[in-house]
This record gives structure tokens, C-alpha cells and sequence, in this order.
């Protein structure tokens, strides 16, 4: 036997590090916050001031602020923040920069954070993200609006929409000519809707636009109009209050997410492109008159306002569909009539135990070359209304409108919440009333094995299926079992 004794380390690779390429250390450093680059300073002499020179930076003031100290002097710690920040910007000089990230809260000056957006905007930055809280009185800076440099832009309120939380924008000129995505994140504009038009129209090609946390407070209507737009994400606050006209021409557009209070009227819908669209609608309601009570606070008489006729209309020509449980409940109390959806393939559907179906038959009917059907969740109010598709009050001597469904995969999602019994019930109802079924997925939330061989066994012993070719898998996690009436059970 030989003993192997490891090789004496070579003296000039213990500094092997400083032998990086410094392309090769840029990109590593870029994948740090600057705090976190900033310490890398100490492994050799070559990095001491590398992490300085990266094309990306990102500062969030949190990172100075440690839960284990109580009573923490946050004015030092801001100052130290503050100190921190203009050092890293003062070393790189004339060096440009890509990206940009500011997270910062109402401890540190508006002046300093001007100051910030000032420097990187000279230095030619790219992508812009700024979640950052600007006092009341003073407007975010207007310089923002009018780079030539920007592809990306984020702007945001560090907490929200919260009293002194929210940022006021007011552009006065908008000209961004390679700006590509728009992020905007609890943000109130000066003028609203004006506001709002004139900085779209200063994005000759924006592709993506992300608007949230947005408020209806006095607007009149809502515009966005962007003919290169791909991906539009529109959510805004308010809830009962509807917007009274609201308009998307956005021809390209391949992607919409949109929620919100239903609005009275939809001025003009553009949807050519539209591919995939997820619907988050709320009912709108109006005083409609006071009704005086003895020895009571007079009570305040509410009606449900608003349409979204127009508004299916618009997007019928969707290939894939999301509908949340509360836009399940405008289709069923602010809907005229459910538009023909010839090409839809894939619909989600979100259930809750305070909204009913009563909605879903027509909808059904009307997706004639429906092939994905995907329910997050299968409890929901039980209604006269709804026997057409579920089995909480069926509807006698009439057929369902599964019996005609082209649907060929269902995924049942969240199975097992709160009611095992009658989502089962649910389960064999689809198993028996759809003839074109192919599979059917049920997603168990458990990590017991037994819990899916019952829930596997209960749908075994159906007695008939509408499709005798219907595989059907109960998953959850790592378990997966798949069977068919007619062969045993195989778990994976």
C-alpha cells in the first residue's frame, strides 16, 4: 500500500482570482446586489473597486436594516445608505451604465434620490427600476420621460398605495423612443387619464405594458392606445367603483390581463391579435336612492351597474381564457348575451364557494371547439341556475349541456379544500355526462398516499362513462396514480 499525500499548493495560484479576465468578473458581480458586490472588494487587490465598474447596479435601502437590533438609528442608517450609494456612483465616473435598481424608502431625501436618477440617465442606462417613495409636493423627476437610452422602465411606490406611499407622476414632455416595457406599480397620476394618454403616446414601440395597484379616483375614462403593444397587463383599485369609459386599441396585442370594476361602457376594442387574455372582473354598483328608516341611519339603496357585452365581444376571437370567480359573476348579473368563441381552445375557470354557475352553461355552449377545460376548484354557490353543468340542484328531465361538449381534457386543480364528497360528485358527473372526454386530471393537495388510492378507488367503482376511452390520473406531488374502468390501478 501506498500512501498518497495531496500536491504542495502552487504558490502563484493562491491569488487565482485576480487572474480572472475582468469581463469574466463583471458578469459574476452583476448577479449580486452592489452591497453584496461591494464586499468582494476584500478577496484580492484587482476587485477592490471591480464592483464599482458592473453595468448593472442595484441598491435597496433593507439591506441596511438588521432585524436584530432594536431601537435602530434609522437616521444613521439611511445617512449610511445615502453615503453608500453616491460612493459607488462617484468611483465609476464616466463609466455607463445598464441597469438600474432603487428600493428605497421615506428615509432617504427626495434630493438624493433626484440626485441618482440625474447621474444614471447621463450615463446612458437602459433598464430603469425604481420602486421609491417621492413626498406629495414633489413630482417624480420629468427627465425620466424623455431618455433616449431607456429599452425598460419600472416606476413604483416602495409601499404601495398607502398614504404617502403612492407616487405622483406629471410628465410634461414624453418622448421614449427605444422603450420597449413599462412597468407601472402604485403610481397617481397628476391628471389622470391625460396623463396616462400622453406618456403612451411618447412609446413609439412599446411591446409590454404592466399597469397595477392603479386608481379610478374621479376618472372620467381610460385610454391606452398603442399600436405596437404585445402584452398588456391592466389591473386597477376602487372596486365598486366603475369607470365610466374605458378604450384598448391595441392591435397587436397577443397577451391581455385585466381587472378591474366592470366599466358603464367600452368606448373601442382592438384585439386583432389576441391570443391568451385572463379576465378579473368585478361588479360595479351605484346609489340609486336613500330609503329613511325610524331611529336608524338612513340606508343607502345600491344597484349593480356596468356591461361586459362589449367587452367579450372583443376578446371572442381568444384561443386560450381565464375567468376569474368574480368575472363568473359579471357574466351572470352584467352580461347581455355571451358572444360565440370560435377559437377558443383553452378555458380556466375559478371557482369560490360565494359565486355560482349560473353563467357557465351558456358559456359552455358557446365554445364549440373548446378542447382544455381547467377548473381551480370545484365548490361554488349552489343555485337553481346552475344544474346544467353541476350536480347541486340538477335540472330534471333535461339534458346537460356536457352531453354536447367537444371537450377532451379536464384538470380539476385544488381538489380536496374542503369538501371531498361533493367534488367527487361533481367529478362523476363530467365522467358521465361528456362523451368526447379523453382525460381527466385530478391534482390532489396531499402527501398521504392513501388519501389518492381512495379518492382513485371511489372513482373506480362508476358504473358507466360517457367516454369509455377516458384515462383518468389523481396526482398530487410525486404521487401519480392513472387507471381506466377497465384496467387495475398503476401507481408512479
Amino acid at each position: 500500500m501506498s500512501l498518497m499525500y495531496p500536491k504542495k499548493l502552487d504558490t502563484d495560484s493562491k491569488d487565482i482570482i485576480s487572474r480572472l479576465p475582468e469581463a469574466l468578473i463583471h458578469h459574476i458581480l452583476s448577479f449580486l446586489s452592489t452591497k453584496e458586490a461591494a464586499l468582494t472588494s476584500l478577496l484580492s487587490r484587482k476587485w477592490r473597486f471591480l464592483f464599482a465598474l458592473v453595468q448593472n447596479l442595484d441598491f435597496d435601502d433593507r439591506l441596511y436594516m438588521k432585524p436584530d437590533l432594536v431601537n435602530q438609528e434609522s437616521t444613521l442608517i439611511h445617512k449610511t445608505f445615502i453615503e453608500f450609494v453616491d460612493r459607488v456612483l462617484g468611483l465609476r465616473g464616466s463609466f455607463p451604465v445598464n441597469k438600474f435598481t432603487l428600493k428605497c424608502g421615506n428615509g432617504v431625501d427626495d434630493v438624493s434620490v433626484k440626485r441618482w436618477i440625474y447621474t444614471v440617465l447621463e450615463r446612458g442606462v437602459s433598464d430603469l427600476d425604481l420602486r421609491i417613495a417621492i413626498h406629495w409636493d414633489d413630482l417624480f423627476p420629468s427627465e425620466v420621460f424623455v431618455s433616449k437610452s431607456l429599452v425598460r422602465l419600472r416606476i413604483g411606490a416602495r409601499n404601495g398605495l398607502v398614504f404617502g406611499g403612492a407616487l405622483f407622476i406629471e410628465p410634461e414632455h414624453v418622448c421614449l423612443p427605444k422603450l420597449k416595457t413599462l412597468y407601472i406599480d402604485s403610481v397617481l397620476f397628476e391628471y389622470q387619464n391625460i396623463c396616462l394618454a400622453k406618456l403612451l403616446s411618447g412609446c413609439h414601440v412599446l411591446e409590454e405594458l404592466i399597469v397595477i395597484n392603479l386608481w379610478w379616483n374621479h376618472w372620467e375614462s381610460c385610454s391606452v392606445s398603442v399600436p405596437t403593444l404585445k402584452r398588456l397587463t391592466f389591473c386597477t383599485e376602487g372596486y365598486q367603483e366603475s369607470p365610466k369609459s374605458v378604450t384598448f386599441d391595441t392591435p397587436a396585442l397577443v397577451h391581455f390581463e385585466y381587472s378591474d370594476t366592470i366599466a358603464l361602457k367600452y368606448e373601442k376594442l382592438n384585439f386583432d391579435s389576441l391570443v391568451e387574455a385572463s379576465l378579473n372582473l368585478r361588479v360595479g354598483y351605484e346609489e340609486v336612492g336613500i330609503v329613511e328608516l325610524p331611529d336608524q341611519e338612513p340606508l343607502r339603496v345600491h344597484a349593480m351597474v356596468g356591461d361586459a357585452t362589449e367587452l367579450l365581444m372583443g376578446i371572442r376571437n381568444v384561443q386560450i381564457l381565464y375567468l376569474s370567480a368574480n368575472t363568473i359573476e359579471v357574466l351572470t348579473f352584467c352580461c347581455k348575451a355571451i358572444p360565440i368563441f370560435n377559437n377558443l381552445t383553452h378555458l380556466t375557470i375559478e371557482s369560490n364557494t360565494e359565486v355560482g354557475w349560473e353563467s357557465l352553461p351558456n358559456l359552455l355552449k358557446n365554445c364549440p371547439n373548446l378542447k382544455t377545460l381547467i377548473f381551480h376548484g370545484l365548490l361554488h354557490k349552489s343555485t337553481d341556475r346552475c344544474g346544467d353543468v353541476c350536480r347541486c340542484k340538477p335540472l330534471k328531465d333535461n339534458p346537460t349541456c356536457l352531453s354536447s361538449s367537444p371537450v377532451k381534457v379536464i384538470k380539476i386543480r385544488k381538489f380536496g379544500e374542503i369538501d371531498n364528497n361533493t367534488e367527487l360528485a361533481q367529478i362523476k358527473h363530467f365522467l358521465e355526462s361528456m362523451p368526447h372526454l379523453e382525460q381527466l386530471v385530478v391534482c390532489y393537495d396531499t402527501s398521504i398516499e392513501e388519501n389518492l388510492l381512495k379518492v382513485s378507488k371511489q372513482l373506480q367503482k362508476l358504473p358507466t362513462l360517457a367516454s369509455a376511452k377516458c384515462k383518468i390520473q389523481v396526482i398530487s406531488n410525486n404521487l401519480s396514480i392513472s387507471f381506466t374502468l377497465s384496467s387495475s390501478l398503476s401507481m408512479k
